[in-house]
């Protein structure tokens, strides 16, 4: 296992591809780019794989109808993805991308490829409105860590962040590392992720790495605006940043965001931080159990 990992975030440009081919020479391009900076992990965001819906001019505006375009391109997706990651020795999480499942259900799934050839994916699980009530996307079921040679990793995809319980239960179960591919909307809606994203590196005291899709789209539906930046975000505590920022890209710049990850720095904030907030989450429960915590209403009115 690596201790020191460096991370590559991706303030990723969503463009308007032209084939498959334009596509993969754009992402090719990205990760060559990554990996001469040295990084071994490269994160992408959420739904980049949708601006592959600009193939197709006929169904490009059309909401459903590009989502079936892009689930119908997942094979090559993942192919190029792997590929990528065995030709530059490093680690991937693709852009996530609308996944069929065979029951009818369509998921957002995001995949990380391994240099080795292996895979694992996670499905977000936390929908928003727009998913809910106009895409029709729907959450995942199961929550998964990955143990890497570089360390053991998770995946809270955008509004998934937003829920202490979701990182908490990758934490417990390992993760040093918390990835969180985004893509928002508005400049509210990113900074509602990025201090979800920092609030987990402070409950948890884990590293938490950001990388949303930024710039404007007219033509897709479903990606029309795009607002955000990268970072890397750990616990305000000890030798971290004051702010618990360790990086962070210009907003809305196509960029990528570098920066290293002392993996075994997590064990160190778990048992020698000012504060021990993993260890003394329990005792926010006041000795109940976590689902059966009650509140006592005191009229004083």
């Amino acid at each position: 296992m690596t201790a020191v990992v460096r991370i590559a975030a991706a303030q990723y440009p969503i463009g308007q591809p032209d084939s498959l081919v334009g596509w993969q020479a754009k992402v090719a391009q990205w990760v060559g780019d990554a990996a001469g900076q040295g990084a071994q992990l490269l994160v992408f965001p959420e739904y980049a794989a949708m601006e592959l819906a600009a193939i197709d001019a006929s169904t490009a505006g059309d909401l459903h109808a590009s989502l079936r375009a892009v689930v119908a391109l997942g094979p090559q997706i993942d192919a190029h993805y792997a590929r990528l990651a065995q030709r530059f020795g490093v680690t991937v999480l693709g852009g996530t991308r609308p996944f069929g499942l065979g029951d009818g259900r369509i998921v957002n799934r995001a995949t990380l490829y391994l240099p080795d050839g292996r895979s694992g994916h996670q499905d977000k699980i936390m929908m928003t409105r727009f998913e809910r009530e106009s895409w029709d996307i729907k959450g995942g079921t199961s929550l998964r860590v990955f143990r890497t040679p570089l360390g053991m990793l998770g995946i809270s995809t955008c509004y998934d962040v937003e829920f202490p319980m979701i990182a908490r239960a990758q934490a417990k179960a390992g993760a040093q590392l918390v990835l969180c591919p985004s893509c928002t909307d508005s400049l509210q809606g990113y900074h509602r992720v990025r201090i979800g994203a920092q609030a987990r590196a402070l409950e948890n005291q884990i590293f938490v790495v950001q990388a949303p899709t930024v710039g404007m789209a007219p033509w897709s539906p479903a990606l029309d605006e795009n607002y955000g930046a990268a970072g890397l975000f750990v616990p305000p505590d000890g030798d971290s940043p004051d702010d618990g920022v360790v990086a962070t890209g210009t907003e809305g710049q196509g960029t990528w965001v570098i920066a290293d990850a002392d993996l075994g720095r997590v064990k160190r904030w778990r048992n020698s931080g000012a504060v021990r907030p993993f260890a003394h989450w329990p005792e926010q429960y006041c000795g109940h159990n976590e689902n059966e915590l009650a509140v006592e209403l005191v009229p004083l009115d």
